[in-house]
């Protein structure tokens, strides 16, 4: 559980799982130049509720650099299966070169997050709990143990999305007026229940920093326990899960 710190507001806390799709015929994964996509799952606490994230450059932003990094919505659900079956194997036709295949996406890591409100921006803090000893997916991604990001999100209204009008989130009046005219807004949950909304991040803190911004109490983790698994219903002979386990490739 999260606890609040002074000046700031915990909005929301639940797990959260890092996965990523290795690219089209690419059966093994040796480094990011296989990879296809990067994926964050929200869980939010006590609610039947999962978000699908995909994040650009396929990775988190550098916390070190304070790099700036784009992202959408691309699922909401209630069911989990419904987010596992997004992330199952598929197969599709082409005409110049026959039958394609896109890889099961596998689970690089999971652990709890917390967005936490203040006066100025939200914050998107997370602690890992697998692997528990992070290798090179890991550091490829930019998944450090702890970590802490600003995140806003976009005012489709004020400027268009790179992805398309008909993919653009379709925001309620309510929602709408958070932005009050601004380009971007500081993120709040309900933001990131529609579907195509765009969200930006940017590197705020690593380790013992992040941790005094949300104060996330992480559990230990095996396969037999893990979330990600057992939330998803991720069997592993859908999804390699070597990356989550031991921090390798796969």
């Amino acid at each position: 559980m999260a606890r609040k710190n002074r000046g700031t507001e915990v909005l929301e806390q639940g797990n959260v799982y890092f996965l990523y799709q290795p690219k089209v015929e690419h059966d093994e994964v040796h480094g990011l130049d296989d990879v296809e996509r990067f994926h964050v799952v929200m869980k939010p606490q006590g609610r039947r509720l999962y978000r699908l994230l995909t994040i650009g450059r396929k990775r988190l932003p550098d916390v070190g650099q304070h790099e700036r990094n784009w992202g959408f919505v691309e699922q909401v659900s209630d069911s989990p299966v419904a987010i596992e079956q997004a992330l199952r194997e598929s197969h599709y036709q082409t005409k110049t070169r026959g039958r394609r295949q896109q890889p099961a996406a596998r689970p690089a890591a999971e652990g709890v997050y917390a967005l936490v409100g203040s006066d100025r921006e939200t914050r998107f803090v997370y602690a890992l709990e697998l692997p528990e000893k992070p290798g090179e997916p890991q550091q490829a991604f930019n998944l450090a143990p702890d970590a802490s990001f600003v995140i806003s999100v976009k005012n489709p209204e004020r400027s268009r999305s790179g992805r398309g009008r008909d993919k653009e989130a379709d925001f309620p009046k309510v929602v709408k007026a958070q932005f009050a005219g601004r380009r971007f807004a500081a993120a709040v949950p309900e933001m990131l229940n529609y579907e195509g909304a765009e969200i930006v991040l940017i590197g705020a803190h690593i380790g013992a920093r992040a941790e005094q911004e949300a104060d996330l109490e992480t559990a230990s983790e095996q396969l037999q326990t893990a979330d990600i698994v057992r939330d998803l219903r991720m069997v592993k002979s859908r999804h390699p899960v070597k990356p989550l386990l031991r921090g390798q490739w796969q």
